[in-house]
């Protein structure tokens, strides 16, 4: 990083009072990946690991007037999206994100606990208006599933969805196969040049926050100026150690460490 230049990325989400995912799973990214946080908060929840109890959405006009006054205050490298909740936002978005921007869109539809965060009228918008203006989508299994109109079975069937999400106009897809059962982790970048396959170590707990910290690594990256291919490693990297290195109590879900960073417990 050049010396008195600030290298910046914006999350638009929602705030989650637990602080293991979304917004706050961002800010702590971005933190351990050397980038100055933004926010834009598009809902404000009441969950933890275990359950999302409510969830207030914030108005339209509320979410495009703060991408808006971040937009003129900082130089911002890059944009991601979590938690969108409905049309209306979804369009909100769209809309305000300037011209040309990187953004990386995780189209977050059902929270680990069961709990919808995107309502399902929203999914429409999603696809024909947000996501042509992605850089990279980065859906988990289910929501691959969703929007290639498909099921998926293995490593093949990840690819295969990866390349109908690609023809819905974004730049890039990274299809996250945690959800797969079987061996080794594998997660994979289609974009028009080809295909890129990631292999790691296979966690077998369930952890809160990973895809908002990986897309947010990911973000970070892209932010910093490298390339897609370079990010897509790195932030599976990062977030192969914020998964080991995840927090919780013994039977409970735990909670995603973005850098694996010591955690206090007593």
């Amino acid at each position: 990083m050049t010396a008195g230049r600030m290298v910046a990325a914006c999350t638009i989400a929602g705030s989650d009072s637990g602080g293991g995912a979304g917004i706050q799973a961002d800010l702590k990214t971005f933190v351990e990946l050397g980038v100055f946080g933004l926010t834009v908060v598009t809902a404000v929840t009441a969950q933890n690991t275990r359950e999302v109890r409510a969830a207030w959405p914030l108005p339209p006009e509320a979410v495009r007037t703060q991408i808006e006054t971040v937009a003129e205050g900082f130089a911002i490298g890059a944009w991601k999206t979590g938690m969108l909740g409905n049309a209306a936002t979804v369009r909100a978005v769209a809309e305000s994100l300037p011209e040309g921007a990187i953004s990386v869109i995780d189209p977050v539809m059902v929270s680990t606990s069961g709990h919808r965060l995107l309502e399902e009228d929203a999914i429409s918008d999603l696809v024909e208006v947000l996501m042509p203006r992605a850089s990279v989508v980065t859906p988990n299994i289910p929501e691959a599933e969703v929007l290639a109109g498909m099921r998926i079975e293995g490593v093949e069937g990840m690819a295969a969805a990866g390349w109908r999400i690609l023809d819905l106009g974004a730049g890039a897809v990274v299809v996250k196969g945690g959800h797969l059962p079987g061996g080794e982790a594998v997660d994979i970048l289609v974009e028009r040049e080809g295909e890129m396959k990631v292999s790691g170590e296979r966690y077998h707990y369930a952890v809160h926050g990973s895809g908002c910290c990986f897309s947010a690594a990911l973000t970070a990256c892209l932010a910093r100026g490298m390339a897609l291919r370079e990010s897509f490693c790195a932030a599976r990297e990062f977030i192969d150690t914020a998964i080991r290195e995840a927090v919780g109590d013994a039977g409970e879900v735990r909670v995603v460490n973005p850098g694996g960073r010591f955690i206090y417990r007593r």
